[in-house]
């Protein structure tokens, strides 16, 4: 496969940034599309030129850093994939890719297709944890769980934080990410002593970092690679009420 890249380049975080056009040729169907940006940077670095910046971790869909915006799609537009898991069989031969950072004040870029999402760091630092004492694993196993808690517990658990939510939203809306990670522990008895402080200190905090607010247009839920429900948002606005009321009397 030959293939046109329209690459977003900017050397740091106060270039203006442009797009640059690239030709990846002689690309397996086989390759995922880091891979493929692998290549195009080892030829880049052979002709003596800087190679694309663009993170990636695990490259299993685990770690959520591969953030890429393909084709105006976060991750590339199709369901339940990340970049990392993104294969070349999904393109044609001869077609042109547009290559773009995650789009979003709260997500300033730091070089080419690399973003800061320190914000993210930070909600969690607010209130994204259990700090009281809980045991160790075999205390924990003895805590019984009703199993539809368990299972939307470890649904909402699955998020990897990777920003795409943020990314689609046309309001650059933090909402699917947050409320995954309030809903995770709210649902779990080691999470119940903060419940309340939680998820004021997350949703105070989601709101200093800038991200605006859900007008629940479903965009996050469509681009989410682990496929985060919209039922999460709401559980959240049900508990951010709930400690609000809690908080007053």
């Amino acid at each position: 496969m030959n293939l046109t890249l329209h690459v977003w380049r900017q050397e740091n975080a106060t270039d203006s940034g442009e797009f640059v056009t690239y030709l990846a040729k002689d690309v397996s169907p086989d390759m995922s599309f880091l891979e493929m940006l692998d290549v195009v940077n080892e030829d880049l670095l052979e002709k003596g030129a800087d190679p694309i910046a663009f993170d990636s971790d695990c490259r299993e869909g685990i770690c959520g850093t591969c953030s890429l915006v393909i084709n105006g799609s976060a991750h590339g537009g199709q369901k339940a994939t990340t970049a990392c898991q993104l294969h070349m069989r999904s393109f044609s031969d001869g077609e042109t890719i547009t290559i773009e950072p995650w789009r979003a004040r709260p997500f300033p870029v730091i070089r080419d297709l690399v973003v800061d999402r320190g914000s993210f760091d930070r909600i969690i630092q607010a209130g994204g944890y259990v700090s009281a004492s809980t045991g160790g694993a075999p205390d924990a196993n003895t805590i019984p769980v009703s199993k539809p808690n368990s299972d939307k517990a470890m649904d909402a658990a699955q998020c990897i934080g990777c920003g795409a939510c943020v990314a689609a939203c046309k309001n650059a809306s933090a909402m699917l990410f947050v409320s995954a990670k309030v809903s995770h522990m709210s649902l779990l008895p080691q999470g119940q002593v903060e419940r309340e402080q939680r998820v004021l200190d997350m949703v105070s905090q989601m709101d200093q970092e800038g991200f605006g607010a859900c007008t629940v247009t479903g965009s996050c839920e469509a681009v989410c690679p682990k496929e985060i429900s919209l039922d999460f948002i709401a559980r959240m606005n049900r508990e951010y009420g709930r400690a609000l009321i809690k908080s007053c009397s």
